[in-house]
Formats: C-alpha cells, sequence, structure tokens
C-alpha cells in the first residue's frame, strides 16, 4: 500500500538521522546515557552469569548502530514488523537518557525536554502499530490456526479413507477365506 511506502521512511528518519549523527559525536550522549547504562548493567549482572560490559560510550555506539540498521531496514520495507520491535526496544532507554525532563529545574529547559520525551513516545506509539501491521494478511497466529486444522480435516480423511479401505479388504480376505474351505 502506498500510505506504507510513504510513511515507513517517515518514521524511519529520525532513529537513522540520530543514529548517524551519534555514531559520528557519540561522546555528546554519553553523560546522558550513564544512569541508564549503570541501572541496566546491574540488572544484566544480577540476572546473567557474565558481567555485562560497563563502557558507555560502547553501549551509545551500540545503540546508534542498531538505530541506523534497524531504521534503514524498516524505511525500505524490510522485516517491518521486526524492526519496528527493535526499534521500538532501543527507543525507550533512548528516551529515559536522553529527556530526564524531572531533573531540570529551568522551566525552558524543562519544556523542551518534555516535548521530546513526548516526541518519543509519540514515535514509540507509531512504532507499536507497525509492529503489529500485518498489511492485510491474517496474522501467524491465525495462520497457523488454519493450518492445523486443514491438517487435522486431513488426516481425519485420510483415516476415513484408510479405513474404508482396511474394511473392503478384510471382506475380500474373508470371501477369499470361504472359498478356500
Amino acid at each position: 500500500m502506498l500510505v506504507r511506502r510513504i510513511a515507513r521512511p517517515l518514521l524511519a528518519a529520525p532513529f537513522i538521522y540520530g543514529g548517524i549523527s551519534t555514531l559520528r559525536k557519540p561522546q555528546d550522549r554519553v553523560p546522558g546515557a550513564a544512569p541508564v547504562v549503570e541501572k541496566i548493567a546491574e540488572a544484566a549482572d544480577a540476572q546473567l552469569p557474565v558481567q555485562v560490559p560497563r563502557d558507555v560510550q560502547q553501549w551509545v555506539q551500540a545503540d546508534a548502530a542498531v538505530k541506523v540498521a534497524a531504521g534503514s531496514l524498516f524505511a525500505l520495507g524490510k522485516f517491518p514488523r521486526l524492526t519496528a520491535l527493535v526499534l521500538s526496544a532501543s527507543i525507550v532507554p533512548t528516551t529515559l537518557a536522553g529527556h530526564r525532563f524531572w531533573e531540570h529545574e529551568d522551566p525552558t529547559e524543562q519544556f523542551g525536554q518534555i516535548s521530546n520525551f513526548l516526541k518519543n513516545t509519540g514515535l514509540l506509539g507509531g512504532l507499536l502499530l507497525a509492529a503489529v501491521d500485518t498489511e492485510g494478511k491474517p496474522s501467524v497466529g491465525y495462520r497457523t490456526r488454519r493450518a492445523a486444522k486443514k491438517a487435522a480435516a486431513s488426516t481425519e480423511k485420510s483415516f476415513e479413507q484408510a479405513s474404508k479401505r482396511a474394511a473392503k479388504a478384510q471382506k475380500k480376505a474373508e470371501k477369499q477365506l470361504k472359498k478356500q474351505r
């Protein structure tokens, strides 16, 4: 559909641009990302058997690379549901790291941060819609249930046919046995 071909690149553009910008100058994002990376690393260390790297710049660059790659694929319409989901997962920590409006006292600065926070939540909403968009095709769950019903019906039909053939063969064998006696 034409709308998807237009909407996907528009929705992907901020991710691609922001990712490229961050890859060029990751040090600009490191101070804001540090508290979020620390919380994620602590939670991961408690759950995982390995130590998670705590190099904030490395996390920032990895997130930027994910945004560029997933954003580009999304804009091109390749794996749109998966890439929308990846971008959704990526925007949450970015928003929490970059737009911490509750930490600002200056009303002007706080307003700017709230605006960007809300912009990102709007992008998240669009990505979530894209992640569940089946493009008019039945969902995987529907197709799976339908295939299972068809397989069950086919198996039942095959079983009935086999039962009829077996009964017919049994009658034929009984007739031959009677003739032999």
